[in-house]
């Protein structure tokens, strides 16, 4: 009993020294449930707030300013204005979108800007329609000149293993929206939309590009436990609602088993469920160190986990910080420094540095 009670207070001591040498600085606060942010150069961002609106935020002056946009956009549940993606002159953004009688899906659309107006043109729209306030997925990256999307499955189980409809599936799009000719239902899964890069999720709310093996990482939201980390893979099925991942129904009874051969392994997951949200494969100055990790961003605890992994196999988990600035809905890298911003669902902006 007294060794472990020396060996779990150096372990605190050590967690707080690590905590200790990072510090926060928070930019901006009073935003309404904000839900992404995008760099558009090393001074500027530009975010989203769940209710609609969307922004630019000077991170010098501290200045905001409102765009003005054309989306339909449908607040209900967990539904809104979602993922935002700059990339070259061109935004790229998420949204539960106003198919009418309160149904709704996961749209992307994509625009220019023109002063302080975007006009933005649907490329990609999830069907069919479905009247649901829950898991939207909603998530955008961009690889190789391919769109990236994930869409949840709307609370609807089984639509996941349906790939004759959207929900529940990993997206991959040309960057006008047009169908890329090597897609899976053009190999080997004649049966699928042909948008469907991979089926069998949940609600997937982070998706990110590693630098460093050119691979798309995703985490996924479980039920009561079963949140995953892991890779998106071609043609591949993660198993929702056939598979559990070791979580249960709300009500309390089993799903399914964890895992089982024929579909796809996470590298990571959580039970009981922490609640993933965003996700970043971190490249950078400011945190050398973690070159190559995943940071995984958590609402339910309220932390931001670092996950150390090799060839898909993982080595080990830290709590970088927890409690410190609430739900975390978002995070992403400055290019130039490589500090870390973050969304919080308190209605902030956080900056991360040593």
């Amino acid at each position: 009993m007294k060794k472990i009670f020396i060996f779990l207070l150096f372990y605190f001591i050590f967690i707080d020294l690590y905590a200790s040498d990072i510090k926060f600085e928070k930019i901006t606060d009073g935003l309404n449930e904000p839900w992404s942010l995008s760099f558009i150069n090393e001074e500027k961002i530009i975010f989203t707030e769940k209710a609609g609106k969307l922004y630019i935020l000077n991170l010098k002056n501290k200045k905001i300013s409102e765009i003005e946009h054309n989306l339909n956009v449908l607040e209900h549940g967990q539904g809104g204005l979602l993922d935002v993606l700059y990339e070259d002159k061109d935004i790229y953004i998420s949204y539960s979108e106003n198919r009418g009688n309160w149904s709704s899906s996961t749209s992307v659309a994509k625009g220019t800007f023109n002063q302080n107006i975007i006009k933005f043109k649907n490329i990609f729209r999830s069907e069919p329609p479905i009247e649901s306030m829950y898991h939207f997925g909603s998530r955008l990256v961009i690889k190789d000149k391919y769109l990236f999307i994930t869409t949840g499955e709307r609370g609807k189980g089984m639509i996941a293993q349906d790939p004759t409809k959207h929900p529940g599936s990993i997206i991959r799009i040309n960057l006008d929206g047009s169908i890329p000719k090597d897609n899976p239902k053009f190999k080997n899964q004649k049966d699928w939309l042909p948008e469907i890069f991979q089926i069998g999720v949940r609600n997937p709310q982070g998706i990110s590009l590693s630098p460093f093996d050119n691979k798309i990482y995703l985490s996924n939201h479980g039920a009561k436990g079963g949140d995953w980390f892991g890779t998106a893979n071609y043609g591949e099925n993660y198993g929702w609602k056939i598979l559990g991942w070791g979580g249960k129904n709300y009500s309390g009874t089993k799903i399914g088993p964890k895992w089982k051969p024929g579909f796809t392994k996470a590298i990571k997951y959580w039970v009981p469920s922490i609640a993933t949200s965003a996700i970043t494969i971190y490249k950078g100055e400011e945190f050398k160190e973690w070159n190559g990790d995943a940071l995984i961003a958590s609402l339910k605890d309220k932390s931001l986990r670092k996950i150390k992994f090799k060839d898909d196999k993982f080595i080990n988990e830290e709590i970088i910080f927890k409690g410190k600035i609430g739900r975390i809905r978002d995070i992403k890298i400055h290019r130039e420094t490589g500090q870390l911003y973050m969304l919080s669902d308190k209605g902030e902006l956080w900056r991360m540095y040593k």
